[in-house]
């Protein structure tokens, strides 16, 4: 990107950088005939044959010697984004290693980035004009019907009027009879909370309010303890004071309670939620709301970290943990390191709760960086739900339940309370086996078995999408002899919907789940049913809370404990303590039961033992004695092609060149060998510090892209990587 040398620029010498919303990685320069505008405005410029929309990012003088297009049209007459939140864009472009239009088009609503006008984003409100126009004038009855009602109600919105009376205000307003008017501003409705704070909840809501510019607070609070609440009476402070709060959570599921929590408590005026499941015009009438200060409080997703605030005073990324925070495609960038580097940009605090913090932020916790609050006792009277190993070697299992499973939720049903079963497979069964040859069904585009979905009748990949009906003999041997094997969650629901006629079994997982509303839909069943039984993956390990749920079986533990990712036995332990935390939230006590074919493996005790910083210490050490983040820095080199010698060969010239301050192990192959058609490998690229990473790196990419081997693989580089 070109700098701005502070050198007074003419309009006849002015030239614009500006970045193209495409994955390009270079700015190209444009003439501007006009004063030049400010950057982050938009512009429309020639582009190859056609046009593109793009971002002024720098100026220039023009090149001696070299004719520039001239831009087509300048969009906006002020920045879109502040200062700020410019120089986070820009710093995310550079560490995570990513073309920098796409990074303003990852951050920008959809319709902005296709050249839609910015406007207050406020629908106005309609009123009769007084003195009338002359009364003479004859009106048709829509019209007549449409200011008798304006007359009695006062302003409306296009909204709160009949649909059949719409089509009536054009003609008013234009006749002199009906005037717009802005929309007044929405009015903060605060209700005390309905909660009693115990005393650590009170001591982390008094160092939260105290704190006024950038620091980092680790919310450590066990399941039940009460973390959202200490964010709710945090928040309000700030907006008493007429400021703005931000709410990130890891997965939409997370967004409806939780906004309706802070919708009863601020008034439904001033809160909004902002996330990819909205319509496009959702999205943009609430990023134009956060800008103009009208919308307060947002509860949202990863892209929610980059809506503009006209007066940000605290950000909160609630389970910060969570994997969902780092984004798994195209610019892959970490939502929870940029929200912290926001904070520190627009001089605010920040926190980062989880019941179970990763070991990064305990990490930075112990080493000074973040302030360690801890939250060890839960909001109610009851204690953390013991938890207890159910053997399953040589033990008879009924769509993968124990005897001893199943007894313990006949007990818990007779009692009028509720279960839930954890268990993070989706479908009938995990693969089709030939009885006779042995053999599974595999996708024909990744190296994974396909799960059979029964209720469908369809053989789906949950890698790449690919899906086929269920053949009628073994493709290898011809045998019709195909089993499922294993348990999927629509497995269990079938099961334990005939094992317990008239009991509800509530299957939560994103086959069932597939519009909005559904999983409110379905909550707001849990928390009316008397015994019920709640089946659910990932999507029920964390924020919800059933208080009539006091028992928990995870079905089957063992599937991370022998993972090759390092990072498995860490999300082996978060989820099992988030899973098990759902129960004993409300007056009676609750238990876990977990199933496990290796019930003396040592992760296994400390889990049972429930106590997380044991857990996180031990990981640690691991994590020191094999240098392994966060105790070294990591990025990835990732390449994928339909040929996996193109793979290997670039891969290998990649390592050859790289730079003296990086250390290369590889080429592996990636988990997944072979996705969607594509063979996968990888670099591990490391080094002590994240500054010698990011030196290295921004020397050496820009080598690898001129690499005639670079152009016959797609290849992308995944810095602080979560997922192998």
């Amino acid at each position: 990107m070109a700098e701005d040398t502070g050198r007074f620029i003419t309009q006849t010498d002015c030239t614009l950088e500006v970045a193209v919303f495409a994955p390009l990685r270079q700015t190209f320069s444009y003439r501007c005939k006009t004063p030049p505008p400010p950057t982050g405005t938009r512009v429309r410029v020639p582009f190859g044959r056609g046009h593109r929309i793009g971002i002024v990012v720098g100026y220039g003088l023009e090149p001696a010697g070299t004719t520039l297009k001239d831009i087509d049209a300048i969009l906006d007459d002020e920045p879109l984004l502040t200062p700020a939140l410019q120089s986070l864009l820009h710093f995310g472009a550079s560490y995570y290693q990513h073309p920098l239009g796409e990074v303003w088009a990852t951050a920008l609503p959809a319709l902005l980035c296709r050249g839609r006008p910015l406007t207050s984003g406020e629908a106005p409100r309609y009123a009769c004009n007084e003195p009338s126009p002359d009364a003479a004038t004859r009106l048709g009855p829509r019209q007549t019907a449409l200011l008798q009602l304006l007359r009695e109600a006062g302003p409306l919105g296009r909204q709160e009027l009949p649909a059949a009376l719409r089509p009536a205000l054009p003609s008013l307003l234009a006749r002199g009879w009906l005037r717009a008017e802005d929309a007044p501003a929405p009015v903060l409705d605060l209700q005390s909370s309905p909660h009693a704070l115990h005393p650590e909840q009170r001591d982390a809501v008094t160092a939260l309010r105290a704190a006024r510019d950038f620091s980092v607070f680790l919310l450590d609070g066990v399941t039940g303890s009460g973390k959202t609440e200490v964010y709710l009476e945090t928040a309000r402070s700030h907006l008493e004071a007429g400021q703005q709060v931000l709410f990130l959570v890891p997965e939409i599921g997370l967004t409806p309670q939780l906004l309706e929590r802070c919708r009863a408590r601020f008034g439904s005026a001033v809160v909004a939620s902002y996330h990819s499941g909205q319509s496009e015009a959702q999205r943009l009438r609430v990023w134009q709301g956060a800008r103009s200060g009208r919308i307060r409080l947002i509860v949202g997703t990863r892209s929610a970290l980059f809506l503009p605030l006209a007066r940000p005073a605290l950000i909160v990324v609630d389970e910060e943990h969570d994997p969902s925070f780092k984004q798994q495609s195209g610019w892959l960038y970490s939502a929870r390191d940029l929200a912290i580097r926001r904070a520190q940009l627009e001089s605010i605090p920040i926190v980062l709760g989880s019941a179970t913090p990763s070991l990064e932020s305990l990490h930075n916790a112990h080493i000074g960086k973040y302030r360690h609050l801890r939250l060890r006792q839960r909001a109610t009277a009851m204690n953390l739900p013991p938890m207890t190993i159910l053997p399953m070697r040589r033990r008879l299992l009924q769509a993968g339940l124990s005897v001893d499973l199943l007894q313990a939720c006949t007990q818990t049903l007779e009692a009028g309370h509720q279960v839930l079963l954890f268990l993070n497979r989706r479908g009938y069964a995990p693969a089709l086996l030939c009885h006779d040859c042995g053999s599974a069904l595999f996708c024909p585009r990744c190296s994974a078995p396909m799960t059979w979905h029964r209720h469908a009748g369809r053989l789906r990949c949950h890698h790449c999408g690919h899906e086929e009906g269920h053949p009628r003999q073994c493709p290898q041997c011809a045998s019709v002899d195909l089993r499922p094997v294993g348990a999927g969650t629509e497995q269990l629901e079938d099961y334990l919907g005939q094992r317990f006629p008239g009991v509800p079994v509530l299957r939560i997982d994103r086959d069932c789940i597939t519009q909005t509303g559904q999983l409110e839909a379905v909550l707001a069943q849990v928390h009316h049913s008397g015994p019920a039984i709640l089946i659910g993956t990932q999507m029920l390990a964390k924020g919800h809370h059933f208080p009539r749920v006091t028992l928990v079986g995870i079905v089957n533990v063992d599937q991370s404990l022998f993972s090759a990712d390092f990072r498995a036995t860490e999300r082996l332990a978060q989820t099992v303590l988030q899973v098990a935390g759902r129960a004993g939230r409300g007056s009676v006590p609750g238990r876990a039961l977990l199933q496990s074919h290796v019930p003396e493996h040592p992760l296994l005790a400390l889990l049972q033992a429930g106590d997380y910083t044991a857990i996180a210490q031990h990981l640690l050490e691991e994590r020191r004695v094999a240098r392994l983040p966060p105790f070294r820095a990591l990025a990835l080199l990732r390449a994928e092609a339909h040929r996996l010698d193109r793979v290997q060969s670039f891969l290998a010239a990649a390592a050859e060149r790289a730079p003296s301050g990086l250390e290369i192990s590889g080429p592996f192959p990636s988990l997944l060998e072979r996705r969607a058609g594509f063979h996968r490998a990888e670099l591990w690229l490391e080094a002590a510090r994240r500054s010698e990473l990011q030196r290295a790196l921004k020397h050496w990419l820009p080598q690898l892209g001129t690499r005639p081997e670079s152009r016959r693989v797609r290849w992308v580089v995944d810095v602080d990587p979560l997922n192998f």
